[in-house]
């Protein structure tokens, strides 16, 4: 089985083309979709508010409180991470062993892939990659932040330009939809035909 990893900093469109390869009937995993999971449970609960009781507000659990602690205090951000990443490894582990004899091909789509070195489970890595203007648009535009806040974001990630260097194949995201189908699907091919030639 060969796994592909989907990366790019915040407001790039890993998502976007997520979601396409996942329209062509695709398996794709968002770790980030298991940490909005985490964010549901008790107990998990619990812990924040051990580590981050300001994050709370009368006893109600507050996530933007909390991301402006994270990307406000590197010290605070890594704590944080040192409680969820060890389940999100493990649970990319998992997924890997489960699909192993089913799947020829699954995805992970992960903002914070090379940050956490989890490029070491994947055999190919597409990075979605967008001029800088366009990604602040994108971000404040979606998650209702000022300019501040989308720097102070990218600042605790690793540089586009850098996680570019790491890619096996870049798509440019500000391409028509059709386009950006069409290469995805040209890039599914090669890896596949590339796998059955070795």
């Amino acid at each position: 089985m060969i796994t592909v990893g989907i990366t790019g900093s915040i407001g790039c469109g890993k998502t976007y083309l997520a979601n396409i390869i996942r329209s062509l009937g695709y398996g794709v995993y968002n770790p980030d979709k298991w940490v909005a999971g985490l964010y549901k449970k008790p107990q998990f609960l619990n812990i924040i508010a051990k580590n981050f009781p300001t994050s709370f507000e009368n006893g109600v659990f507050n996530k933007r409180s909390l991301r402006n602690i994270v990307f406000n205090d590197k010290q605070q951000l890594n704590k944080l991470e040192n409680l969820i990443h060890p389940f999100l490894k493990q649970k990319i582990k998992s997924i890997i062993h489960k699909f192993s004899s089913k799947s020829d091909i699954i995805f992970f789509d992960a903002a914070l892939l090379l940050e956490k070195n989890w490029n070491i489970y994947c055999d190919y890595i597409i990075v979605a990659d967008i001029d800088e203007e366009t990604q602040k648009q994108r971000v404040m535009k979606r998650d209702n932040v000022t300019a501040a806040d989308f720097y102070k974001i990218i600042k605790v990630q690793i540089p586009q330009s850098e996680k570019c260097e790491h890619a096996d194949f870049i798509i440019n995201t500000g391409l028509a939809e059709n386009v950006i189908k069409t290469e995805i699907i040209r890039i599914i091919d090669w890896i596949l035909n590339e796998r059955n030639m070795l």
